[in-house]
């Protein structure tokens, strides 16, 4: 990596060679693993261990709630460490290692509230990791190089997925693993494979650690002059923390008192504690503000309400878009062993064979998304990164309301063609528009703090998507995509008409 002499201006960071931007992103191999296990793995483990489909929402409700708290706080703090192993890469280690450890844990979790335990520890581990792997390409990487990064990323979140995906299936058809096991026991072949995708995790992230470099802050603010923070919003009044804290905390214990009187699903309370939880982080802000004391919640809550105009509007196609995909997560085994293998009962054979077959339809749509990656950033020299998108998010459509057209399970590989080049084009396009909208030096902060809009998605999901199929479809896990599909077309029209950052490039 080109040296910088601290406190000199520069147009652009200097571009980096191809061998230097795949070993950044290496790392995402490792994580996309962990990510790929628990998003084909989780429901099954809850499942074997007594679970009812409508409590599996509420049942990964930890995974949202943990990065909406994680990744902010790790993005404000590693936007100001600096040390022998630099900015970014002490969070990737870290989280690498206690990520390893949740991967052999939670297989062997004896009961279903210990597994819930493990997958929140697992994905608070996974946050810790990804989060500064996001700042870490826009650190990094010139303007007109980061599509290229993000895209890169992609390749490996699609590649690692496809490994992660396919192990239980690979075990049990090549290699005579058990892929059954009695009532309240995680079948060999999940287990092994949590093992084996631990060992991968640690292998790629320490990859990425010790054969990457990263610019000093100063090296980061000479790239960046103070100056473009000009298109940022403009400070909040203080008044406003406490009015706008204060209705944010009436509205949630509105939710609360609806949710009680008309005896909704108990989910429900959570999500009206997430909107009175912010009304009275905003009101402590508010004070600590008006006492002149600075700290990280003023910084981030700070940061969260001068969000650039394209950040803002990123958050609404970003909510609609993971709304979507995890509608997919959650429900996919559920509804691909109940409708295309008339095997919902967790403990038969059949359940099996479905199960498995789901989680080689995650490896197809990943491996999609692996080659997706390279065609991502020509179609965005074409029709612009908000069009490119936005053709990605329909083909998303498409193939979620494809699974529940077809009925044979052998043709559920076409539908996810459409969910590969959606996944491959939510991992990166946001993230290559986002980076050139916020100030460098705020990188991580900013990343973690959109992390949030893809966290309420999520949360809503956990919340409401096991009450709605359970109030309108009968407890039919396959609705869940169509719901899904038709979110994602509303993404792909919000993202023709985000703003554009100044001095942004096409």
């Amino acid at each position: 990596m080109t040296a910088v002499t601290p406190g000199t201006a520069v147009a652009s960071r200097p571009r980096l060679g191809k061998l230097a931007i795949w070993n950044m992103c290496v790392g995402f191999f490792g994580i996309q693993i962990g990510f790929g296990l628990q998003n084909a793995n989780a429901s099954r483990i809850f499942q074997t261990l007594g679970a009812e489909v409508d409590s599996l929402a509420i049942l990964w409700i930890a995974a949202p709630l943990t990065g909406l708290l994680v990744q902010p706080i790790i993005g404000h703090f590693s936007d100001k460490t600096w040390g022998p192993l630099g900015r970014r890469r002490p969070y990737f280690l870290v989280g690498a290692i206690l990520t390893t450890l949740a991967l052999v844990a939670m297989p062997n979790s004896p009961t279903l509230w210990i597994a819930a335990s493990m997958l929140w520890l697992m994905d608070a581990s996974i946050n810790i990791t990804m989060e500064p792997f996001r700042a870490f390409v826009g650190d990094n990487l010139p303007e007109e190089q980061r599509t290229t990064g993000y895209a890169m990323q992609s390749f490996f979140i699609g590649a690692g997925a496809v490994f992660a995906s396919c192990l239980p299936w690979l075990l049990s058809n090549v290699f005579n693993v058990a892929s059954t096991a009695p009532q309240g026991v995680v079948p060999d072949s999940v287990r092994i494979s949590f093992y084996v995708g631990a060992v991968c995790l640690l292998s790629a992230v320490l990859w990425t650690v010790f054969t990457t470099k990263e610019y000093s802050p100063a090296e980061i603010e000479s790239f960046e002059p103070r100056s473009d923070d000009s298109h940022a919003a403009p400070v909040r009044p203080q008044g406003a923390w406490y009015l706008g804290g204060l209705l944010w905390a009436l509205a949630g214990s509105v939710g609360f008192a609806i949710v009680n009187l008309l005896g909704l699903a108990k989910e429900l309370y959570i999500l009206a504690g997430f909107v009175a939880a912010f009304g009275v982080l905003q009101m402590v802000t508010g004070a600590f503000i008006a006492a002149r004391r600075s700290n990280a919640l003023t910084e981030i809550l700070g940061d969260v309400f001068a969000m650039p105009a394209t950040m803002r509007g990123l958050a609404a196609v970003q909510f609609f878009s993971w709304f979507a995909l995890f509608s997919l997560w959650i429900y996919a085994t559920p509804a691909v062993t109940a409708v295309h293998f008339a095997s919902p009962d967790p403990t038969s054979a059949g359940y099996a064979r479905g199960a498995d077959w789901a989680g080689v339809l995650m490896g197809v749509y990943n491996g999609v998304a692996a080659l997706a990656a390279f065609l991502i950033p020509v179609l965005a020299k074409r029709t612009g990164k908000r069009g490119a998108h936005a053709v990605n998010l329909a083909l998303g459509a498409a193939g979620l309301i494809g699974v529940f057209l077809i009925r044979d399970p052998n043709l559920l590989w076409v539908p996810m063609i459409g969910i590969g080049f959606a996944w491959a084009s939510v991992v990166s396009m946001p993230y290559a528009i986002l980076a050139g909208a916020v100030p460098g030096r705020k990188m991580g902060v900013y990343m973690g703090v959109f992390n949030i809009f893809i966290v309420v998605p999520q949360l809503v999901a956990a919340t409401i998507l096991g009450a709605v199929l359970k109030a309108a479809f009968g407890d039919q896990a396959i609705f869940a995509l169509v719901i899904g599909g038709v979110s994602f077309l509303i993404a792909a029209g919000l993202s023709l008409i985000v703003p554009k950052a100044p001095h942004e490039a096409v």
